[in-house]
């Protein structure tokens, strides 16, 4: 049976779970639908005041930073500590992306991030799911024009969703955010639930950064 997280609860995935091993981490969001508006801004700015047309689709994007034992960025090259849509899959194979979802449009998962936990290098400590707008700043975009946006883990033996945490706060102005993590802990692989709010992310190095 699935559990409904919290902001900042954790679980066990490994202990006591009679080998649990590759997972699917899948991160989903929709865009937030404008009330017709008569003013020039629109809501949230999302309508030009001269065609009433809309503006680009939001274009978020998940990605998977591994940390080593002192919380810093694993190895020394850029695709050693990031999966991502320019890097879909780590080079141990523990870690692959299952590609880029531009628009977010329809239900479910938008971006699916598989872990096969045996084969995470020994010297990983942690991996942080993150999500951020692309080009948020170029094109006047934040989290407050997103909602229903989740992160759930599934047991790639069985397809069992073995969790889900639901962000629902205002993130009104923040371009990024640290959704969730798995780490090491006695041995052992736990889930942690963020939901950390990042202001300006409209480029995954500034997460990256976070890091280093």
């Amino acid at each position: 049976m699935s559990i409904n997280l919290q902001k900042g609860q954790k679980i066990d995935l490994t202990k006591g779970s009679g080998g649990l091993s590759r997972i699917m981490v899948g991160l989903g969001w929709d865009e937030a639908q404008p009330a017709p508006q008569q003013s020039s801004g629109g809501f949230f700015g999302l309508f030009k005041s001269h065609s009433q047309q809309q503006i680009q689709d939001i274009d978020c994007d998940a990605s998977a930073i591994l940390l080593n034992a002192n919380g810093k960025l694993y190895g020394r090259e850029a695709n050693d500590c990031c999966v991502y849509f320019g890097n879909l899959t780590h080079k141990s194979g523990a870690i692959r992306h299952q590609g880029d979802n531009l628009t977010g449009a329809g239900e479910g998962d938008d971006e699916q991030i598989m872990v096969d936990l045996n084969r995470v290098p020994a010297d990983v400590a942690k991996i942080v799911f993150v999500v951020n707008i692309y080009d948020a700043n170029v094109r006047g975009q934040h989290f407050g024009m997103i909602q229903n946006a989740f992160i759930r883990l599934v047991n790639l033996e069985n397809n069992a969703e073995i969790c889900k945490f639901n962000l629902s706060e205002n993130y009104y102005g923040m371009t990024g955010m640290v959704v969730g993590e798995i780490y090491r802990y006695n041995r052992e692989w736990k889930f942690n639930a963020i939901g950390q709010p990042v202001k300006e992310a409209s480029r995954l190095q500034l997460l990256l950064n976070m890091y280093a």
